[in-house]
């Protein structure tokens, strides 16, 4: 292959193997081993209520016991639709034992995004807290689903709606076991991990075991040092492709314990560290920003490792934790990935130069390149091309999209769609985004979905969405909106109706009407000509 690799000697020079050879196995054997490895240790830690791995085991085994009598066959697709809590870990491994298919499904999704996620995946089940099942039973008759299994954070409701199942109940007590299922891990489907967005652009990455097997062995290589490990702090979501892999099939590979946290509050954060002094951090800059302006943040140093993903973390964020912790152990660093490698293929090395701002080096056993938008050829070290992937996690294809995965997946390489450039040392550097995908605190959104959403409003004649800058966020969404003549309308009324049409995290942050919008000659929405507009107004701000 004729394409620099200047990142195999930051390997060679840190003794760390970039040939990493990687056996293929089912993932959920990464639990099955470490629970005989270490039968006694605690996998999960949550609201101080710990959980060894033989219990794990033990609540996984009985679970996939009741999976199998409500008929879940290899295959099968299951929708996940929980925040961090035990019974995510326990449903994850054990649809996995049958050789059914995970579909993660954010809770924080309405009603028209998970009926479309249910139906575009063809799953015939669905788990997710009670406080949550209006929404299900709202468009069930709509879907797919046969099953409809609840749980809770804080015990049993007094009653059960007549159509539910209660899914705690399945590993209460001893069941016969269910039938071992082979698994060609090469082949059969781990999960379906939804790439952001729905009607129209959301597409299933189609994740191997081998491929999220292979990752999870990829991370535990990587970051060198088992102390390190010990104690995975997990904030970001598992249904997130970021928190699953780094967080939960990590922890799982490499037999160390998960502290569980439903939801981001810097506060509780603050105390969880103290307290528990975990000792690898992932999180999304938005996550580091906020704990940066958190008076009860002060055991920053108890943490051996703050990895950034999800969002390009800025520089300034990255220096301040540097100064913050010199002197110490800690390292922090920045990573990069997508849902279509399951996700991890870079990251800045903890057993070489930390570079802020860039995305690090390639994972062990892949490599990247940069290539050129109109030729394909490989670029030299320095100039700006699209970015290109190759490796074992990288996903078997798009869910029932030929044409897209033919597109994304070319001889072996995956194109992602951002612009980077490669320096001397094998770093890489993510210079800006092909799509016009929005990346707001670490969550991919769609403009279009957005924009459709708008465009069936009745006073709206034109609309486009941007990721416009927030230092917060990384980016924002914002919506400009062309009225129909003679219509008149509010900032609260289009913020009312976005909320109800939309998961809170897509809901445009600000609105501005307008008389026209950019348009090209042949008469495109000339989206980037806006967010340049934005950027002025900003440097202008801060000027």
């Amino acid at each position: 292959m004729n394409f620099p690799r200047p990142y195999l000697k930051v390997y060679e020079q840190g003794g760390v193997d970039w040939e990493l050879k990687i056996e293929p196995k089912a993932l959920h054997s990464l639990l099955y081993n470490s629970a005989q490895k270490y039968p006694e240790k605690t996998a999960l830690i949550f609201y101080g209520h710990k959980i060894s791995y033989a219990q794990l085991t033990g609540a996984v085994k009985r679970a996939a016991s009741v999976f199998y009598e409500l008929g879940l066959r290899k295959g099968d697709r299951v929708a996940v639709m929980l925040p961090n809590c035990p019974d995510f870990v326990i449903a994850y491994y054990a649809i996995l034992s049958l050789g059914g298919i995970v579909v993660n499904t954010n809770p924080m999704y309405v009603e028209r995004e998970i009926q479309h996620q249910v139906n575009d995946s063809g799953s015939k089940m669905i788990i997710t807290l009670f406080d949550l099942y209006f929404r299900v039973k709202n468009i069930r008759e709509n879907t797919s689903l046969e099953k409809v299994i609840l749980t809770g954070l804080t015990g049993k409701p007094e009653t059960m709606p007549d159509d539910t199942l209660w899914f705690p109940g399945f590993y209460a007590q001893d069941r016969t076991p269910a039938p071992e299922v082979e698994i060609n891990p090469m082949e059969d489907l781990a999960v379906l991990q939804y790439t952001g967005g729905t009607t129209g652009v959301s597409k299933g990455a189609m994740l191997t075991h081998y491929n999220l097997y292979a990752n999870s062995q990829q991370t535990d290589h990587f970051f060198v040092g088992e102390e390190k490990k010990q104690l995975t702090l997990t904030a970001l979501p598992l249904f997130h492709v970021y928190g699953m892999t780094s967080c939960m099939n990590l922890a799982m590979a490499a037999g160390t314990t998960l502290i569980l946290v439903p939801r981001f509050v810097p506060e509780e954060i603050a105390k969880i560290i103290k307290e528990y002094k975990p000792t690898f951090f992932p999180g999304v800059p938005t996550m580091f920003i906020a704990l940066l302006n958190c008076p009860e943040f002060k055991e920053y140093d108890s943490v051996m490792v703050y990895n950034s993903g999800g969002a390009p973390m800025p520089v300034d964020v990255i220096l301040k934790y540097q100064k913050l912790l010199e002197g110490t152990n800690t390292e922090v660093g920045e990573g990069y990935g997508l849902s279509e490698s399951s996700p991890t293929t870079h990251c800045n090395p903890i057993f070489g130069a930390n570079k802020p701002g860039s995305i690090g080096i390639p994972f062990p056993a892949t490599d990247a390149a940069v290539v050129n938008l109109e030729t394909g050829e490989y670029l030299p070290v320095g100039e700006v091309g699209e970015l290109v992937i190759k490796g074992p996690q990288v996903m078997k294809g798009y869910w029932n999209m030929p044409e897209q995965t033919a597109k994304t997946l070319r001889d072996g390489w995956l194109y992602t769609g951002d612009m980077a450039r490669m320096d001397e040392d094998g770093y890489f550097y993510i210079v800006d985004r092909k799509k016009d995908m929005i990346i707001a605190s670490g969550y991919n959104i769609y403009p279009r979905e957005i924009e459709e959403v708008l465009f069936e409003h009745p006073k709206v004649q034109e609309a486009v969405v941007a990721g416009v800058p927030d230092e917060y966020r990384g980016e924002t969404v914002k919506a400009y909106i062309v009225l129909k003549q003679g219509e008149t309308a509010t900032l609260e009324e289009f913020q009312a109706y976005c909320k109800e049409k939309l998961a809170p995290f897509k809901v445009p942050k600000s609105y501005e009407f307008r008389d026209e919008l950019p348009k090209s000659a042949v008469g495109k929405l000339l989206r980037r000509k806006l967010v340049e507009e934005e950027r002025q107004k900003l440097e202008k701000a801060l000027k």
